[in-house]
């Protein structure tokens, strides 16, 4: 009839109480900063984009291997044809992506994390003199 509610024994401090404890307040600010939201918003503008037409072409890849097997047997010079050329095609583009990925984020997001980082910076700073 009756819940049976367990209660912080002695010295112990409630769940929410723990939890609040270990969450500082500045990272609600930065959470709602702008830079934080243009942040966010151009990682996933890059990574979104980047991550569907990666696993489009995969898939392509893998529905040509299996189903379009003519074609992919085509001869394009000696030994080497369409199925090969695809495969190392996939090697290219993962690595083609990297370097886009890092060179887009040392131009557009690294700026704005560093301004998050420095407000934080200041934030700590001033309430206590010291970084966590």
């Amino acid at each position: 009839m009756g819940t049976h509610e367990s209660q912080p024994g002695a010295g112990e401090q409630p769940q929410a109480a723990t939890q609040a404890s270990r969450h500082d307040p500045v990272y609600d600010r930065l959470h709602d900063s702008p830079d934080f939201a243009a942040l966010r918003k151009a990682y996933r503008g890059f990574v979104i984009p980047a991550t569907v037409a990666f696993l489009a072409w995969y898939l392509l890849y893998i529905l040509m291997s299996n189903y379009a097997g003519g074609f992919m047997n085509t001869k394009l010079v000696g030994n080497i044809n369409v199925a090969l050329v695809f495969g190392l095609l996939q090697f290219a583009t993962t690595f083609g992506l990297a370097f886009a990925y890092a060179r887009f984020s040392e131009s557009r997001l690294d700026p704005l994390a560093r301004s998050l980082n420095d407000e934080y910076d200041a934030t700590v700073a001033g309430t206590d003199g010291k970084r966590h």
